[in-house]
């Protein structure tokens, strides 16, 4: 793998040089560029190209989130990193599709894994034949056994104990709506996340994901039994029984048998 080009970006100059010490003490970096402010920073990537920007999100005059929003118009947009000291912007940089969300101070470990991330997301864009795409965006597809194959699978920024985490869209075996939230549950985890359903909807029914109730979305990969009783259906989801609207148990229904001898479907 070719070495790393990264931009770190922050407005505290104290700030910057802790940033940049760390990721120049990284071996996969092969060099890291500077700037104080946004406006600095897009100075530099008229003259440069960078493999992954890792910035602040507060700062005077044009922000870390507007930053990126001008970065996703650019024609190969690099990968974002946001190191930040405040937990309420996670469901910001996921819209944005960030590839990690780290919180000051950050210490070594979790910045290796942020570089682990970016050096994953670079060496899928350089591999012959593929292109680089969102970094949380999947390849649309109504099988879920293509949400498998997608190395770009959606991650989500969740706080677990004071942690932020990021579980793939994968992991999740349902969405439960709880008023201005989703409660996301996958394995022993179910962090409430600041979406509607009707949004979650939008973005992963074409990844295997299936509205079921006006409570309840999940993931076909995920059902283990469908069950109909007097004409009232429900389903076992990561050993959970759900109910089926009876205005969504018909799709349900042909969404499992095209599923079951799609590719990559169960055998």
């Amino acid at each position: 793998m070719k070495p790393l080009k990264i931009l770190a970006v922050d407005d505290e100059p104290p700030a910057l040089e802790d940033l940049t010490y760390l990721l120049r003490g990284d071996r996969r970096i092969g060099r890291v560029l500077a700037a104080g402010s946004s406006d600095a920073a897009l100075r530099l990537l008229d003259d440069d190209t960078v493999d992954a920007v890792f910035l602040d999100i507060r700062m005077p005059g044009l922000d870390g989130l507007d930053l990126v929003r001008v970065l996703s118009r650019f024609a190969h947009p690099p990968a974002v990193v946001f190191v930040t000291a405040y937990e309420d912007f996670a469901v910001d940089a996921f819209a944005l599709k960030a590839c990690d969300y780290l919180l000051k101070p950050v210490g070594r470990e979790r910045l290796a894994e942020a570089v682990r991330r970016v050096a994953e997301i670079t060496a899928g864009a350089d591999a012959p034949g593929d292109t680089p795409g969102d970094t949380l965006g999947g390849r649309p597809n109504d099988t879920p056994g293509a949400a498998g194959q997608d190395r770009s699978a959606e991650r989500i920024p969740v706080d677990l104990g004071g942690v932020t985490r990021f579980l793939t869209r994968d992991e999740v075996a349902y969405a439960e709506a709880q008023g201005d939230y989703v409660r996301l549950h996958a394995g022993g985890d179910a962090p409430l996340v600041r979406i509607s359903l009707a949004v979650l909807e939008e973005r992963w029914v074409p990844h295997g994901f299936l509205r079921i109730h006006r409570r309840y979305l999940v993931s076909l990969r995920h059902v283990e039994e469908l069950r109909s009783d007097a004409g009232h259906w429900t389903i076992r989801v990561a050993g959970c029984e759900l109910p089926v609207s009876r205005r969504h148990s018909r799709e349900l229904r042909d969404r499992l048998g095209r599923w079951s001898t799609a590719p990559g479907g169960p055998s």
